[in-house]
C-alpha cells in the first residue's frame, strides 16, 4: 500500500502544473453550473409551490385528488386551474366518483377545458342529474356540451317539464292555429305542449321548432277530420288524444308529457263563403256564356240581313234585264211572229 501511494504521489508530482489547474477549473465550473441549476430549480419549485399551494390545500382538504404536479402541468398547458379544482371539489363534495381510473379525473377535466367545453356547466348538470337520480355520466354530459347544447338546461327540463306554446307567437307571429271542420266552420285553437328533455336523444335530436310544427300539423288535420265544429267544442280532448297517439316526439330531444287545448274560438263560416264565391263565379260564367250566345245571335242576324239585301239586289238586277230582253225580242221579231201566229 505504501508503495502504491508513493507511486501515485510520484505521478502527480510529475504532471504539469497547468494540467492540474485546468482540471480543477473544469470541475469548479461544473459544480458551479450544477449549483446554479439546482438553485434555479429550487426557485421555480418555490414559486409554483407558493402560487398553487392554496389550491392544492383546498383540493387536499376536500379529498378532490388534485396533485401539485397536475397544477404545474395546467400552468404550462394554459388550463385554468381554479376551474378544474373547483369542479373537482364540487364533484367530491357531491359524492361523485372522482377516481383517476373511471371517475371525473383531473385529466378528463383538463381535456374538456382544452376542447372548448364549459366545465362548470357540465359539473353542475351532473350534480343535478345525480340528485334527481337521472342517469348521466361525464362522457355523455361533455359530449352534449361540446355539441352546443346546454346540458344544465336539459337536466333542469327533465326535472321540471317545460311548457311550449303552439303556435309560438314570438317565432311565427301567430297567436292561434286556424283549422276548418268538414262542415266548413273555422276554429281558432291555441294549445300548450308540456315536454321534458330526452337526454338520450339530445345529441342529434330535433329541437322545439319541430315539436311545435308537428303538434300544429296534427291538430289541424284532426280538426279537419271532424264532421262538425260542435263535436270539437263539446269534446276538445278528442283532439289531444289523437295527437298524442301519433308519437310526435320521435327522433326529437324531448318527450311530450301532455298536450292541452288552452282556447278554442269559432271563426268564419268558410264553407258558406266558399259556396257563395263559387255561386258568384258560376253566375259570372253563365253571364259570360249568355253574352257570348247573344253576340253570336246578333252576328247571325246581321248576316241574314246582309243576305236579304244581297237577294234584293239580285232581284233588281233580274227585273232590269226583263225590258232589255223584251226589246231584244221585238227587234228580233220574236214577239211579233208569236202574235201573228196566234191571230
Amino acid at each position: 500500500m505504501l508503495n502504491a501511494f508513493a507511486v501515485n504521489t510520484d505521478l502527480v508530482s510529475r504532471l504539469p502544473l497547468s494540467s492540474l489547474l485546468a482540471q480543477r477549473t473544469t470541475t469548479g465550473i461544473m459544480l458551479l453550473a450544477f449549483g446554479v441549476f439546482m438553485a434555479f430549480l429550487g426557485v421555480v419549485l418555490v414559486f409554483f409551490f407558493l402560487r398553487y399551494f392554496k389550491l392544492w390545500f383546498q383540493a387536499y382538504m376536500s379529498v378532490a385528488d388534485v396533485s401539485l404536479v397536475s397544477l404545474i402541468r395546467m400552468h404550462f398547458t394554459k388550463v385554468n386551474p381554479n376551474i378544474v379544482v373547483q369542479a373537482k371539489v364540487m364533484s367530491a363534495q357531491a359524492g361523485l366518483n372522482v377516481s383517476r381510473s373511471n371517475g371525473i379525473s383531473t385529466r378528463r377535466l383538463e381535456a374538456h377545458y382544452l376542447a372548448g367545453g364549459n366545465v362548470m356547466n357540465v359539473i353542475h348538470a351532473i350534480i343535478a342529474a345525480h340528485r334527481a337520480e337521472i342517469p348521466l355520466d361525464f362522457d355523455q354530459a361533455s359530449a352534449i356540451d361540446l355539441a352546443g347544447r346546454d346540458v344544465l338546461d336539459a337536466v333542469q327540463t327533465s326535472v321540471y317539464p317545460k311548457v311550449i306554446d303552439c303556435p309560438d307567437s314570438a317565432r311565427s307571429g301567430k297567436t292561434t292555429l286556424s283549422a276548418i271542420t268538414r262542415n266548413g266552420i273555422e276554429l281558432r285553437v291555441r294549445t300548450r305542449v308540456t315536454v321534458r328533455t330526452n337526454i338520450g336523444q339530445l345529441i342529434g335530436g330535433a329541437t322545439e321548432d319541430t315539436i311545435v310544427a308537428r303538434v300544429g300539423e296534427a291538430i289541424i288535420s284532426s280538426i279537419g277530420s271532424a264532421s262538425s265544429h260542435f263535436d270539437v267544442l263539446e269534446n276538445p280532448d278528442m283532439i289531444t288524444k289523437v295527437v298524442l297517439s301519433r308519437g310526435l316526439d320521435a327522433q326529437t330531444a324531448f318527450e311530450i308529457v301532455s298536450i292541452d287545448i288552452a282556447d278554442i274560438d269559432v271563426g268564419e263560416n268558410i264553407g258558406a263563403r266558399l259556396q257563395s264565391d263559387q255561386a258568384e263565379a258560376d253566375t259570372r260564367v253563365a253571364r259570360a256564356e249568355a253574352e257570348s250566345r247573344r253576340a253570336e245571335a246578333i252576328a247571325e242576324e246581321q248576316q241574314m240581313k246582309a243576305r236579304v239585301t244581297e237577294n234584293r239586289s239580285a232581284l233588281v238586277l233580274a227585273e232590269a234585264e226583263v225590258p232589255m230582253a223584251m226589246a231584244e225580242a221585238f227587234k228580233a221579231g220574236r214577239i211579233a211572229s208569236v202574235s201573228g201566229g196566234q191571230g
